[in-house]
């Protein structure tokens, strides 16, 4: 018996990186998992990929294309994953995006973009599964991802920072209001990972002028890092599954700090 067996989840922005670790990981400790993405070809793959190692601990999965910022499709993702679980116990608000730009240069649809993605996806994704979860009257679970940008702010990623501390709010006032529910919040935030979406980071950063040459912003952001590297994602994902777990049952409205040591808060 796994940590998560039996426990029904969905992880959005599941496609890749930290996402797809995540869900993953839960399958390792049987659980059932949605992978879903905007990228719906990838998150099909993704899913595909994953059938062997679903049926070996006796679970099951499967994926769904969705944009976070739609509500329609946002319910459309839940209803399909309970037609194949039959209930709704954890979701995963993991789905983000990031794109640099310096303090002074930072436009109004770089802002709209990365705030409706990482702010107003998470708001959707939490009403949606709560109103699901209340339905089903046993409960459940919301994990929301941060980041350490949600405790700083950084300044040539200002809106990702403000999406990030958003995030934070958010975990914070849903598990005021779903507590009577039986329902608890919890976030994570994690420092430097090497994913596909810091290797895009990477690139936007000397796009700007923020960095010389490839790696360099990575070795800057990270060389204040306790533990002394980088993170993997599967430094993340004994975290996440714990939180998907039993284990954190007294846990709400609480982020979780996954850093090497990066902010001590």
């Amino acid at each position: 018996m796994g940590r998560v067996t039996g426990r029904s989840c969905i992880v959005t922005g599941a496609a890749r990186g930290i996402g797809r670790a995540i869900g993953e990981a839960l399958l390792d400790e049987g659980a059932d998992v949605c992978f879903a993405d905007i990228d719906a070809g990838k998150v099909r793959e993704v899913a595909e990929a994953n059938a062997a190692r679903a049926a070996a601990k006796g679970g099951k999965v499967t994926w769904a294309g969705v944009d976070v910022t739609k509500r329609d499709q946002m319910r459309a993702m839940i209803v399909h994953a309970v037609e194949v679980f039959g209930k709704l116990d954890v979701q995963f608000n993991n789905a983000g995006v990031n794109k640099p730009m310096n303090f002074l240069d930072v436009t109004e649809e770089n802002w709209n973009f990365i705030m409706s993605v990482n702010g107003l996806g998470c708001l959707i994704g939490m009403q949606e599964a709560a109103k699901q979860m209340i339905a089903q009257g046993s409960g459940g679970k919301i994990v929301n991802t941060a980041s350490i940008a949600s405790r700083q702010g950084f300044g040539n990623v200002a809106p990702y920072c403000a999406s990030k501390f958003g995030v934070v709010a958010l975990t914070q006032s849903g598990a005021r209001d779903l507590a009577q529910h039986g329902i608890t919040v919890t976030g994570f935030a994690p420092g430097v990972v090497a994913t596909e979406m810091w290797e895009q980071v990477d690139l936007d950063l000397m796009e700007i002028g923020a960095a010389e040459r490839p790696g360099q912003a990575m070795e800057e952001f990270s060389s204040d890092i306790l533990k002394g590297r980088v993170a993997g994602t599967a430094d993340i994902t004994g975290t996440t599954t714990f939180l998907a777990s039993a284990d954190s049952d007294y846990m709400t409205g609480q982020i979780v700090m996954i850093d090497g040591g990066m902010t001590l808060v």
